[in-house]
Protein backbone atom coordinates (compact mmCIF):
# COMPACT_ATOMS: atom_id res chain seq x y z
CA UNK A 1 0.00 0.00 0.00
CA UNK A 2 2.64 2.50 0.78
CA UNK A 3 4.52 1.69 -2.38
CA UNK A 4 1.69 2.30 -4.56
CA UNK A 5 1.07 5.43 -2.37
CA UNK A 6 4.56 6.48 -3.24
CA UNK A 7 3.72 6.27 -6.70
CA UNK A 8 0.81 7.54 -7.00
CA UNK A 9 1.74 11.00 -5.77
CA UNK A 10 4.15 11.79 -7.83
CA UNK A 11 1.71 11.08 -10.40
CA UNK A 12 -0.20 13.17 -9.62
CA UNK A 13 1.83 15.91 -9.51
CA UNK A 14 3.27 15.23 -12.50
CA UNK A 15 0.01 15.79 -14.28
CA UNK A 16 -0.96 19.04 -12.38
CA UNK A 17 2.66 20.49 -13.54
CA UNK A 18 1.64 18.95 -17.81
CA UNK A 19 -1.81 20.97 -16.34
CA UNK A 20 0.22 24.29 -15.56
CA UNK A 21 2.62 23.70 -18.47
CA UNK A 22 -0.65 24.03 -21.03
CA UNK A 23 -2.16 26.91 -19.26
CA UNK A 24 0.86 28.51 -19.54
CA UNK A 25 1.54 27.77 -23.01
CA UNK A 26 -1.96 28.61 -24.62
CA UNK A 27 -1.21 32.07 -22.59
CA UNK A 28 1.84 32.53 -24.00
CA UNK A 29 0.56 31.91 -27.93
CA UNK A 30 -2.57 34.21 -27.27
CA UNK A 31 0.62 36.71 -26.49
CA UNK A 32 1.90 35.75 -29.48
CA UNK A 33 -0.73 36.17 -31.79
CA UNK A 34 -1.23 39.78 -30.31
CA UNK A 35 2.30 40.62 -31.03
CA UNK A 36 2.11 39.55 -34.77
CA UNK A 37 -0.86 41.52 -34.94
CA UNK A 38 1.36 44.48 -33.45
CA UNK A 39 4.17 43.84 -35.98
CA UNK A 40 1.28 44.12 -38.45
CA UNK A 41 -0.08 47.22 -38.24
CA UNK A 42 3.30 48.68 -37.50
CA UNK A 43 4.17 47.98 -40.79
CA UNK A 44 0.84 49.44 -41.94
CA UNK A 45 1.65 52.64 -39.85
CA UNK A 46 5.05 52.88 -41.42
CA UNK A 47 4.12 52.18 -44.88
CA UNK A 48 0.63 55.03 -44.37
CA UNK A 49 3.23 57.84 -43.13
CA UNK A 50 1.55 57.58 -40.31
CA UNK A 51 4.14 57.00 -37.44
CA UNK A 52 4.96 60.61 -36.57
CA UNK A 53 1.26 61.49 -36.14
CA UNK A 54 1.65 61.46 -32.48
CA UNK A 55 4.23 63.69 -31.41
CA UNK A 56 4.38 62.88 -27.56
CA UNK A 57 5.01 59.72 -25.72
CA UNK A 58 2.62 59.60 -22.68
CA UNK A 59 2.54 55.78 -22.00
CA UNK A 60 -0.57 56.04 -19.20
CA UNK A 61 -2.38 59.37 -20.79
CA UNK A 62 -1.61 58.63 -24.22
CA UNK A 63 -4.24 55.72 -24.70
CA UNK A 64 -7.29 58.04 -24.54
CA UNK A 65 -7.47 60.07 -28.38
CA UNK A 66 -8.58 63.24 -28.59
CA UNK A 67 -12.47 63.32 -27.74
CA UNK A 68 -13.63 66.80 -29.13
CA UNK A 69 -12.61 69.07 -31.62
CA UNK A 70 -10.22 71.18 -29.95
CA UNK A 71 -8.38 67.91 -28.72
CA UNK A 72 -8.40 67.43 -32.07
CA UNK A 73 -7.35 71.05 -33.38
CA UNK A 74 -4.41 70.63 -30.34
CA UNK A 75 -3.20 67.28 -31.70
CA UNK A 76 -2.66 68.49 -35.59
CA UNK A 77 -1.20 71.97 -34.39
CA UNK A 78 1.81 69.50 -32.74
CA UNK A 79 2.04 67.78 -35.67
CA UNK A 80 2.25 70.71 -38.11
CA UNK A 81 5.00 71.91 -36.26
CA UNK A 82 7.68 69.21 -37.34
CA UNK A 83 9.29 68.71 -40.76
CA UNK A 84 7.12 66.33 -42.14
CA UNK A 85 4.47 68.39 -42.22
CA UNK A 86 6.17 71.20 -43.90
CA UNK A 87 8.10 69.08 -46.53
CA UNK A 88 5.46 66.37 -47.46
CA UNK A 89 1.81 67.18 -45.66
CA UNK A 90 1.80 70.48 -46.23
CA UNK A 91 -1.73 71.54 -46.17
CA UNK A 92 -3.21 68.29 -44.76
CA UNK A 93 -7.05 68.65 -43.44
CA UNK A 94 -8.08 67.60 -39.82
CA UNK A 95 -10.09 64.94 -41.22
CA UNK A 96 -6.56 63.85 -43.22
CA UNK A 97 -4.88 64.20 -40.07
CA UNK A 98 -7.25 62.07 -38.30
CA UNK A 99 -6.64 58.89 -41.20
CA UNK A 100 -3.11 59.14 -40.18
CA UNK A 101 -3.82 59.56 -36.59
CA UNK A 102 -5.70 56.50 -35.80
CA UNK A 103 -3.12 54.47 -37.22
CA UNK A 104 -0.30 55.32 -35.16
CA UNK A 105 -3.21 55.46 -31.80
CA UNK A 106 -3.76 51.55 -32.90
CA UNK A 107 0.03 50.84 -32.85
CA UNK A 108 0.60 52.49 -29.76
CA UNK A 109 -2.92 50.95 -27.76
CA UNK A 110 -1.52 47.45 -29.27
CA UNK A 111 1.70 47.92 -27.55
CA UNK A 112 -0.18 49.13 -24.29
CA UNK A 113 -2.32 45.83 -24.21
CA UNK A 114 0.56 43.80 -25.08
CA UNK A 115 1.97 44.92 -21.78
CA UNK A 116 -1.16 43.94 -19.93
CA UNK A 117 -1.67 40.89 -21.44
CA UNK A 118 2.00 39.30 -20.13
CA UNK A 119 1.79 41.35 -16.96
CA UNK A 120 -1.58 40.32 -15.00
CA UNK A 121 -1.56 36.75 -16.17
CA UNK A 122 2.06 36.48 -15.23
CA UNK A 123 0.85 37.83 -11.80
CA UNK A 124 -2.12 35.77 -11.55
CA UNK A 125 0.27 32.57 -12.25
CA UNK A 126 3.16 33.36 -10.27
CA UNK A 127 0.41 34.07 -6.99
CA UNK A 128 -1.47 30.61 -7.79
CA UNK A 129 1.76 28.80 -7.81
CA UNK A 130 1.48 27.73 -11.57
CA UNK A 131 4.89 28.89 -12.64
CA UNK A 132 7.71 26.57 -12.05
CA UNK A 133 11.05 28.17 -10.72
CA UNK A 134 12.98 28.09 -14.26
CA UNK A 135 9.92 29.99 -15.48
CA UNK A 136 9.65 32.68 -13.56
CA UNK A 137 13.20 34.66 -14.82
CA UNK A 138 12.30 34.15 -18.32
CA UNK A 139 8.65 35.11 -17.74
CA UNK A 140 10.02 38.35 -15.67
CA UNK A 141 12.15 39.38 -18.33
CA UNK A 142 9.40 39.07 -21.06
CA UNK A 143 8.29 41.94 -19.08
CA UNK A 144 11.43 43.66 -19.26
CA UNK A 145 12.02 43.68 -23.00
CA UNK A 146 8.37 44.81 -23.38
CA UNK A 147 9.29 47.81 -21.47
CA UNK A 148 12.62 48.18 -22.97
CA UNK A 149 10.28 47.73 -26.55
CA UNK A 150 8.20 51.06 -25.78
CA UNK A 151 11.37 52.72 -24.93
CA UNK A 152 13.09 51.99 -28.20
CA UNK A 153 9.83 53.15 -30.04
CA UNK A 154 9.53 56.14 -28.68
CA UNK A 155 13.35 57.12 -29.75
CA UNK A 156 12.96 55.84 -33.06
CA UNK A 157 9.61 58.16 -33.37
CA UNK A 158 11.67 60.85 -31.87
CA UNK A 159 14.17 60.43 -34.64
CA UNK A 160 11.50 62.05 -37.13
CA UNK A 161 10.38 64.79 -35.14
CA UNK A 162 13.12 67.82 -35.96
CA UNK A 163 15.44 67.79 -38.83
CA UNK A 164 13.61 64.21 -40.65
CA UNK A 165 10.62 63.64 -42.65
CA UNK A 166 10.50 60.10 -41.20
CA UNK A 167 12.19 58.35 -38.98
CA UNK A 168 15.78 57.06 -39.27
CA UNK A 169 16.34 53.80 -40.76
CA UNK A 170 18.75 52.62 -38.38
CA UNK A 171 15.91 53.26 -35.14
CA UNK A 172 13.52 51.14 -37.74
CA UNK A 173 15.78 49.00 -37.85
CA UNK A 174 16.48 48.39 -34.30
CA UNK A 175 12.58 48.38 -33.58
CA UNK A 176 12.20 45.80 -35.45
CA UNK A 177 14.79 43.76 -34.38
CA UNK A 178 13.98 43.85 -31.34
CA UNK A 179 10.31 42.88 -31.79
CA UNK A 180 11.38 40.43 -33.66
CA UNK A 181 13.44 38.83 -30.64
CA UNK A 182 10.73 39.10 -28.08
CA UNK A 183 8.38 37.50 -30.43
CA UNK A 184 11.53 35.06 -30.59
CA UNK A 185 11.50 34.83 -26.34
CA UNK A 186 7.66 34.12 -26.41
CA UNK A 187 7.72 31.32 -28.68
CA UNK A 188 10.77 29.73 -27.30
CA UNK A 189 9.33 29.30 -23.99
CA UNK A 190 6.06 27.96 -25.52
CA UNK A 191 7.63 25.54 -27.30
CA UNK A 192 9.85 24.49 -24.30
CA UNK A 193 6.53 23.93 -22.37
CA UNK A 194 5.05 21.76 -25.38
CA UNK A 195 4.77 17.73 -24.59
CA UNK A 196 6.96 15.80 -27.58
CA UNK A 197 7.34 11.91 -28.44
CA UNK A 198 10.58 12.01 -29.71
CA UNK A 199 13.83 12.39 -28.44
CA UNK A 200 15.48 15.43 -28.78
CA UNK A 201 18.03 15.68 -31.97
CA UNK A 202 21.99 15.41 -31.74
CA UNK A 203 24.02 18.47 -31.09
CA UNK A 204 24.91 19.26 -34.70
CA UNK A 205 21.20 19.56 -35.74
CA UNK A 206 20.22 21.60 -32.78
CA UNK A 207 23.00 24.22 -33.90
CA UNK A 208 22.17 24.15 -37.33
CA UNK A 209 18.89 24.69 -36.62
CA UNK A 210 19.74 27.60 -34.31
CA UNK A 211 21.70 29.28 -37.12
CA UNK A 212 18.86 29.27 -39.37
CA UNK A 213 16.59 31.31 -36.55
CA UNK A 214 20.05 33.84 -36.39
CA UNK A 215 19.79 34.64 -40.34
CA UNK A 216 16.12 34.56 -40.48
CA UNK A 217 16.36 37.42 -37.72
CA UNK A 218 19.47 39.31 -39.77
CA UNK A 219 17.18 39.31 -43.12
CA UNK A 220 14.74 40.79 -41.11
CA UNK A 221 16.87 43.27 -40.18
CA UNK A 222 18.46 44.04 -43.19
CA UNK A 223 14.73 44.38 -44.54
CA UNK A 224 13.94 46.63 -42.07
CA UNK A 225 16.56 49.14 -43.65
CA UNK A 226 15.56 48.66 -46.99
CA UNK A 227 12.03 49.71 -45.31
CA UNK A 228 13.70 52.67 -43.68
CA UNK A 229 15.45 53.57 -47.00
CA UNK A 230 12.18 53.25 -49.34
CA UNK A 231 14.37 51.20 -50.76
CA UNK A 232 11.96 48.76 -52.50
CA UNK A 233 10.35 51.48 -54.46
CA UNK A 234 13.71 51.62 -57.02
CA UNK A 235 15.63 48.82 -59.30
CA UNK A 236 12.23 46.90 -59.48
CA UNK A 237 13.49 44.26 -61.34
CA UNK A 238 14.19 40.92 -60.96
CA UNK A 239 16.66 38.79 -61.26
CA UNK A 240 19.11 41.67 -62.90
CA UNK A 241 19.38 44.59 -60.31
CA UNK A 242 19.87 47.52 -62.86
CA UNK A 243 20.49 45.52 -65.12
CA UNK A 244 23.16 44.07 -63.90
CA UNK A 245 23.54 40.68 -61.53
CA UNK A 246 26.08 43.45 -59.32
CA UNK A 247 24.94 47.13 -60.32
CA UNK A 248 27.42 49.56 -60.52
CA UNK A 249 27.91 52.53 -57.37
CA UNK A 250 27.27 49.97 -54.75
CA UNK A 251 29.95 52.48 -53.05
CA UNK A 252 29.31 55.94 -54.22
CA UNK A 253 28.67 57.09 -50.68
CA UNK A 254 32.07 57.87 -48.39
CA UNK A 255 33.36 56.44 -46.38
CA UNK A 256 32.56 53.27 -47.77
CA UNK A 257 30.72 51.50 -44.67
CA UNK A 258 27.39 54.00 -44.84
CA UNK A 259 26.79 52.31 -48.28
CA UNK A 260 26.13 49.23 -46.24
CA UNK A 261 23.35 51.31 -44.06
CA UNK A 262 22.72 54.52 -46.21
CA UNK A 263 22.79 53.77 -49.55
CA UNK A 264 19.13 52.28 -50.87
CA UNK A 265 20.54 50.73 -53.83
CA UNK A 266 23.55 48.63 -51.93
CA UNK A 267 21.19 48.02 -48.95
CA UNK A 268 18.70 46.45 -51.71
CA UNK A 269 21.57 44.45 -53.12
CA UNK A 270 22.25 42.80 -49.51
CA UNK A 271 18.94 42.19 -48.78
CA UNK A 272 18.50 40.58 -52.03
CA UNK A 273 21.80 38.63 -51.91
CA UNK A 274 21.26 37.47 -48.32
CA UNK A 275 17.55 36.35 -49.06
CA UNK A 276 19.66 33.78 -51.91
CA UNK A 277 21.82 32.49 -48.74
CA UNK A 278 19.23 32.32 -46.50
CA UNK A 279 17.41 29.91 -48.85
CA UNK A 280 20.59 27.96 -49.69
CA UNK A 281 21.54 27.22 -46.26
CA UNK A 282 17.49 26.23 -45.48
CA UNK A 283 17.97 23.89 -47.94
CA UNK A 284 21.07 22.00 -46.31
CA UNK A 285 19.75 22.36 -43.43
CA UNK A 286 16.58 20.20 -44.31
CA UNK A 287 19.18 17.76 -46.37
CA UNK A 288 21.41 17.25 -43.28
CA UNK A 289 18.73 16.81 -40.50
CA UNK A 290 17.36 14.02 -43.53
CA UNK A 291 20.49 12.65 -43.38
CA UNK A 292 20.56 12.45 -39.78
CA UNK A 293 17.51 12.01 -38.76
CA UNK A 294 15.47 10.21 -41.21
CA UNK A 295 11.93 9.57 -40.99
CA UNK A 296 11.75 12.07 -37.66
CA UNK A 297 9.92 14.68 -36.79
CA UNK A 298 13.00 17.31 -36.78
CA UNK A 299 13.44 16.15 -40.89
CA UNK A 300 10.13 16.93 -41.62
CA UNK A 301 10.27 20.30 -39.81
CA UNK A 302 13.60 21.16 -41.62
CA UNK A 303 11.91 20.99 -44.76
CA UNK A 304 8.59 22.81 -43.59
CA UNK A 305 11.29 25.29 -43.02
CA UNK A 306 13.01 25.29 -46.38
CA UNK A 307 9.18 25.97 -47.82
CA UNK A 308 8.21 28.63 -46.24
CA UNK A 309 11.88 30.46 -46.50
CA UNK A 310 11.30 29.95 -50.59
CA UNK A 311 7.53 31.29 -50.41
CA UNK A 312 9.25 33.74 -48.64
CA UNK A 313 11.86 34.95 -51.00
CA UNK A 314 8.73 34.62 -53.83
CA UNK A 315 6.46 37.24 -51.74
CA UNK A 316 9.77 39.01 -51.81
CA UNK A 317 9.88 39.48 -55.73
CA UNK A 318 6.33 39.85 -56.01
CA UNK A 319 6.59 43.01 -53.59
CA UNK A 320 9.74 44.23 -55.60
CA UNK A 321 7.55 43.74 -58.99
CA UNK A 322 4.90 45.64 -57.47
CA UNK A 323 7.30 48.80 -56.47
CA UNK A 324 6.36 47.79 -52.91
CA UNK A 325 2.22 47.95 -53.08
CA UNK A 326 1.40 48.47 -49.32
CA UNK A 327 -0.43 44.51 -49.71
CA UNK A 328 2.48 42.87 -51.10
CA UNK A 329 4.86 44.43 -48.62
CA UNK A 330 2.34 43.61 -45.41
CA UNK A 331 2.41 40.59 -46.49
CA UNK A 332 6.49 40.11 -47.00
CA UNK A 333 6.74 41.21 -43.40
CA UNK A 334 3.64 39.46 -42.06
CA UNK A 335 5.13 36.30 -44.08
CA UNK A 336 8.30 36.95 -42.76
CA UNK A 337 7.26 36.62 -38.58
CA UNK A 338 6.00 33.05 -39.63
CA UNK A 339 9.35 31.87 -40.65
CA UNK A 340 10.65 33.27 -37.64
CA UNK A 341 8.39 31.74 -35.45
CA UNK A 342 8.79 28.58 -37.18
CA UNK A 343 12.00 28.65 -37.09
CA UNK A 344 12.35 29.10 -33.19
CA UNK A 345 9.73 26.93 -32.74
CA UNK A 346 11.81 24.24 -35.02
CA UNK A 347 14.87 25.06 -33.09
CA UNK A 348 13.46 24.79 -29.85
CA UNK A 349 11.64 21.35 -30.90
CA UNK A 350 15.35 19.73 -31.56
CA UNK A 351 16.57 20.26 -27.88
CA UNK A 352 12.90 19.38 -26.54
CA UNK A 353 11.03 19.80 -23.79
CA UNK A 354 12.10 22.06 -20.73
CA UNK A 355 12.60 19.31 -18.15
CA UNK A 356 9.54 18.61 -15.36
CA UNK A 357 10.32 19.50 -11.70
CA UNK A 358 9.25 15.80 -11.02
CA UNK A 359 11.16 12.62 -12.03
CA UNK A 360 8.21 10.02 -11.53
CA UNK A 361 10.06 6.78 -10.51
CA UNK A 362 7.70 3.68 -10.46
CA UNK A 363 7.98 0.96 -8.11
CA UNK A 364 6.71 -2.34 -8.89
Amino acid sequence: MSAMTNTVAPLAMRDRELHDRKLVRYWLYVVLVVLFALVMVGGATRMTGSGLSITEWKPIHGVIPPLNQAQWQEEFEKYQQIPQYEQINKGMTLDEFKGIFWWEWVHRLLARGVGFLVAVPLVLFWLSGRLERGLKPRLAGLLVLGGLQGAVGWWMVASGLSERVSVSQYRLAVHLTFACVIIMAVTYIARGLATYTEAAASRGVQRFAGLMVLLVLFQIYLGALVAGLHAGLTYNTWPLMDGAVVPGDLFAIEPAWRNLFENPKTVQFIHRMFAYTVLVVAIWHALATSRALPGTTHARRAWVLAGLVLAQAAIGVATLLTQADMHWALLHQGFAMVVLIFATAHWRGTKGAYPLPTEVVVRS
